[in-house]
């Protein structure tokens, strides 16, 4: 199918803004969405057309209406586990009734298809041995893996009930240039870059032994393209099987950056999987998709870019 006409929300963002240039550089028209509560408008590529607006407005589901885009790309989200564990009717609101709200929208406007961005490391069980295949059933610890298999589960509602094509993307933790290094939202390689470009001390929850599945963004993105190209539906894990501690990353980062800076080991948060990696066979067989870049090589490219950047918070 030919799409000609995308809307992103999040496009401001991490991800989303590196969607959005994709998709422009595929020469596809690109509406972007975000409210910039944690999206920046100098991330937004002047060749889109941008509306300040959150999902959760009255005007977001008639803008979709009005705009009509041959395929929406949900990006926008409450990103950060901890928030949610302090505040879970917030999550549940953005991440629950704003995805409501945009799939019943797009089945109204004619959207051809919705991809949905969600989470590999917030869904499945703590219990069991990684990596996780699709077919692990979901059983997520944190107010935010409820949410986004919440909003999964209402998007296969649309498909089988109203016939609405769909992709839900369960990433596994996705870091590269311009993410977040704040506290709350940011990945801990962006924090931990941003920390050791500043030269302040950096704090390792827990052990430092969970161990994550890290995922460089230009192959999330590529994911992205594939499940709108390819004539697919439901869910596929985007991520690289491999466990990487926290402690690795510590080190790595240290080694690429040249520091000096000693670990330190601050307490475990409430409602943090302690290992998380994803089986990803079913997005190579079904999507022709596979990670392309290595650790090394994007954690070297990722410091490149916030040591030209600046450091965001």
């Amino acid at each position: 199918m030919k799409y000609k006409t995308a809307l992103v929300t999040g496009g401001a963002g991490f991800v989303g803004s590196h969607l959005a240039d994709a998709l422009i550089r595929r020469h596809i028209k690109t509406y972007v969405v975000d409210d910039l509560s944690a999206g920046s408008r100098k991330n937004v590529n002047p060749n889109a057309t941008f509306f300040k607006m959150s999902i959760l407005s009255p005007n977001f589901p008639k803008l979709i209406k009005k705009l009509k885009p041959d395929v929406i790309f949900h990006v926008a989200a409450m990103i950060d586990v901890r928030c949610s564990v302090q505040d879970p009717p917030v999550d549940a609101n953005v991440n629950v009734l704003g995805t409501v709200h945009l799939a019943h929208a797009a089945g109204q406007a004619g959207v051809k298809k919705i991809i949905f961005s969600s989470s590999g490391g917030a869904i499945y069980p703590e219990t069991g041995r990684p990596p996780f295949s699709e077919k692990t059933i979901p059983h997520p610890i944190s107010p935010y893996g409820v949410s986004k298999r919440a909003a999964e589960m209402y998007l296969d509602y649309e498909h089988h009930v109203h016939g609405m094509p769909y992709v839900a993307l369960r990433y596994a933790n996705v870091y590269g240039p311009r993410q977040r290094s704040s506290k709350n939202g940011g990945g801990v390689v962006a924090i931990f870059t941003d920390r050791f470009l500043r030269g302040e001390q950096i704090s390792i929850n827990g052990t430092g032994d969970q161990t994550r599945d890290y995922v460089f963004v230009e192959d999330v993105v590529r994911a992205n393209l594939l499940a709108m190209t390819r004539n697919v539906n439901g869910i596929f894990n985007i991520g690289t099987g491999r466990e990487t501690s926290v402690n690795t990353i510590f080190r790595k980062l240290k080694k690429i950056l040249g520091s000096e800076m000693p670990e330190r080991h601050v307490p475990s948060c409430p409602g943090e999987v302690m290992r998380n990696a994803l089986d990803c066979r079913k997005a190579r067989k079904e999507l022709g998709w596979e990670p392309a870049v290595t650790l090394d090589e994007g954690l070297r490219k990722t410091a490149e870019w916030m040591g030209k950047h600046g450091k965001t918070r």
